[in-house]
């Protein structure tokens, strides 16, 4: 029973390869050229930032998030306007999505909601939080950056194999509970349907790694948990963007506080996007 579920996780794994290596590039080509722009405008976007913040962070991967922190670090932009990007931050999300031949319109409905999420949420928190700007002599290290000095291929490869091994552990580990306990018992294992189960997802997506959100990306299309548990826990996912607040930001409490601000909000969201039925 093992060598065929290793078999066809290998299968699906190596099915998804091209599907990766392509989106990786259109990703990693639009990357390299809009750094500088996305900067740019993330500094000039004042009152608007968590607006600006929401549309950038919904470009998969971890440049934006890990952007946005050196620039919350700085001061440069508003506590609203990082809150907005890591909502927004969809991480391996939407590859996993598009590999797998997710329709279009469940693509955009997962991400539209994300960034609205994002942009709603950020202005609250700057109406509610205004932090005096305290400029600092930083600036952006390409080691905190997503293989900034490979070549555009290269990136794009290695980010190809990185993920396609996250959704192999990911998947075999699926399939094979499915094939021991069973579809009913996973879902009850995994607490679909509980209210408590965008807390758990909440919790998951806080793990400042890709498997992050490749894990709830893959429960969510094996039906192990709900759209709305699914949301909760990519809501927290800003990938290393939370690693580089911890390193760079001299608060601690202040980095605890965002963390369980980020926390609270995938978790209240995923249970009333349960409750609602999304």
């Amino acid at each position: 029973m093992i060598v065929g579920v290793l078999l066809d996780t290998l299968f699906d794994a190596l099915k998804l390869l091209p599907f990766l290596f392509v989106a990786f590039a259109i990703i990693e080509f639009v990357e390299h050229n809009m750094d500088k722009k996305s900067k740019k405008s993330l500094e000039k976007a004042g009152k608007a930032g968590p607006f600006i913040g929401g549309l950038l962070g919904a470009f998969p991967q971890c440049g934006f998030s890990a952007l946005a922190t050196n620039l919350y670090v700085t001061r440069i932009i508003s506590l609203g306007t990082l809150i907005s990007v890591y909502l927004s931050t969809s991480d391996e999300m939407l590859i996993i999505l598009i590999s797998e031949h997710v329709s279009f319109m469940e693509i955009f409905k997962i991400i539209i909601i994300k960034v609205i999420i994002g942009m709603v949420l950020g202005f609250i928190i700057d109406l509610v939080y205004r932090k005096k700007k305290e400029k600092e002599d930083f600036h952006l290290c390409d080691e905190d950056h997503c293989d900034c000095k490979h070549s555009i291929l290269k990136s794009a490869l290695i980010h190809t194999l990185k993920t396609a091994f996250f959704v192999m552990i990911a998947t075999f580990f699926i399939n094979l509970l499915f094939e021991l306990v069973g579809e009913d018992n996973i879902s009850k294992l995994f607490l679909k349907g509980n209210i408590f189960a965008p807390f758990a997802a909440a919790l998951i997506g806080l793990i400042p790694n890709c498997g992050a959100s490749i894990v709830l990306t893959e429960f969510y299309l094996a039906d192990v948990i709900t759209l709305g548990t699914a949301i909760g826990g990519l809501l927290t996912g800003a990938g290393v963007g939370l690693v580089i607040l911890f390193k760079q930001n001299k608060s601690i409490k202040e980095n605890i506080s965002i963390v369980l601000l980020l926390y609270l909000i995938g978790a209240i969201i995923g249970t009333l996007l349960n409750v609602v039925g999304i």
